[in-house]
């Protein structure tokens, strides 16, 4: 086989039953391509016989590459090691429940060769209940396209296609898979998405439940701060310290000037407490903005990690 140039990662969690048709559609639709290519099947942690049947696919399959987690660690990190275990320049993604369609890869690689870094996948005619499903997704999706500025219609499509470089920039956490255009688009990536195609649930349950929303919440609220103050954290915490400072003395004056020119008493006025949280308050968020710079600069002197990405560096041809 000649180089890897293509690696597609697919976390599984209890798919036994879609592993092998799962496969053949892969194959099918990635040897034609004329691509080295490898399939990175990443098991996280099933409780079912997934990790049995990775066992015998790897005596059939050559391309395969499976990766059996410890236990079950979740989306993200089951991506994170696929994309570890991978080689290939170009990575796609896709879930193990045969509702993405291997055949739409094509489709991704052809709009990653006009210049985008990422091309994620649209599932503009979803095959999934309406009110459990697809309003929670819709709303979801304004709502993270609102806030990250990434207007894409389907962030929850794990149907994607990246460059390496892209995601070597990129650490993993929390539910962050679904915000990897969003993390990209901060590292200065070119964003596209195409429509595909999705297939009713063949075997299994649906593994996201509602409790996912909390977590999916909590992580945009994690993209939006990265996106606007991941190398000036000051700016946010200074900010907001140095309006409840403000806030504090004027009040803390205008009390003074009562106590001072109308002989009133403070002592029991709720305005003393009032203004005595917002002095306290301020100068923690102030110490919290410079702990986060020196947190903030360490991390990138420490990792050699610069502030900026580089696309392309051209030279004049010397005479």
């Amino acid at each position: 086989m000649s180089a890897v140039q293509l690696s597609v990662v697919v976390p599984l969690y209890n798919e036994q039953e879609s592993l092998r048709p799962l496969m053949g559609q892969l194959l099918g639709a990635l040897r034609p391509l004329g691509l080295g290519f490898e399939i990175v099947l990443v098991d996280d942690g099933s409780k079912d016989q997934t990790a049995a049947v990775l066992a015998e696919l790897g005596g059939e399959v050559p391309e395969l590459v499976a990766v059996l987690l410890r236990r079950n660690y979740g989306q993200t990190a089951a991506m994170a090691a696929g994309f570890d275990a991978s080689s290939g320049a170009v990575i796609v993604t896709l879930d193990g429940d045969l509702q993405n369609d291997p055949a739409d890869i094509p489709l991704l690689l052809n709009r990653l060769e006009e210049g985008y870094d990422l091309v994620s996948g649209w599932r503009h005619r979803r095959k999934d209940a309406a009110i459990s499903r697809l309003l929670p997704s819709l709303l979801a999706n304004l709502l993270i396209a609102r806030v990250t500025g990434v207007r894409l219609h389907d962030y929850g499509c794990s149907l994607k296609a990246y460059r390496r470089e892209v995601l070597e920039d990129l650490n993993l956490y929390g539910e962050l898979h679904r915000f990897l255009p969003a993390l990209a688009f901060i590292e200065g990536a070119r964003i596209s998405e195409v429509k595909v195609n999705h297939q009713p649930r063949r075997f299994g349950e649906s593994k996201y439940g509602i409790d996912r929303t909390f977590r999916v919440l909590m992580d945009l609220l994690t993209v939006w701060f990265m996106k606007r103050f991941l190398t000036r954290p000051m700016h946010v915490f200074g900010l907001w310290g140095l309006g409840s400072i403000g806030l504090g003395m004027v009040l803390s004056f205008y009390l003074l000037g009562e106590k001072v020119f109308a002989q009133a008493d403070i002592g029991n006025r709720p305005l003393l407490m009032v203004a005595f949280l917002a002095l306290i308050t301020g100068v923690q968020l102030f110490c919290f903005g410079l702990l986060a710079e020196v947190q903030m600069r360490t991390y990138h002197e420490s990792q050699g990690r610069p502030i900026y990405r580089v696309r392309a560096a051209l030279r004049g041809k010397r005479p």
